[in-house]
C-alpha cells in the first residue's frame, strides 16, 4: 500500500481503530527486530517502513486527541 493510500485510510479510522493499528505495528516491529536478530530477515526495508507507518498512526493519534480536547 502505498503511503498516500494508507494516509487517506487512517484518516478514516476512529481513535479507538487506530490505537488497534499501532499495537499491531507495534507487534510486526518486534517480529521483524527478532527475525534481524537472528539473520533471518532477507528485506531490512521492511523494519523501516514499519517505524515510519508507526510515525503515522502516532501523528493520527495526537491530533486526534488534540481536537478531541478543544470540542
Amino acid at each position: 500500500m502505498k503511503s498516500q493510500d494508507y494516509i487517506k485510510d487512517l484518516r478514516g479510522k476512529s481513535l479507538p481503530q487506530l490505537k488497534e493499528e499501532l499495537t499491531a505495528l507495534r507487534e510486526e516491529q518486534f517480529k521483524l527486530r527478532m527475525q534481524q536478530a537472528v539473520g533471518q530477515l532477507n528485506q531490512s526495508n521492511l523494519v523501516r517502513d514499519v517505524r515510519k507507518k508507526i510515525a503515522r498512526v502516532k501523528t493520527f493519534v495526537q491530533q486526534q486527541a488534540k481536537s478531541g480536547k478543544a470540542s
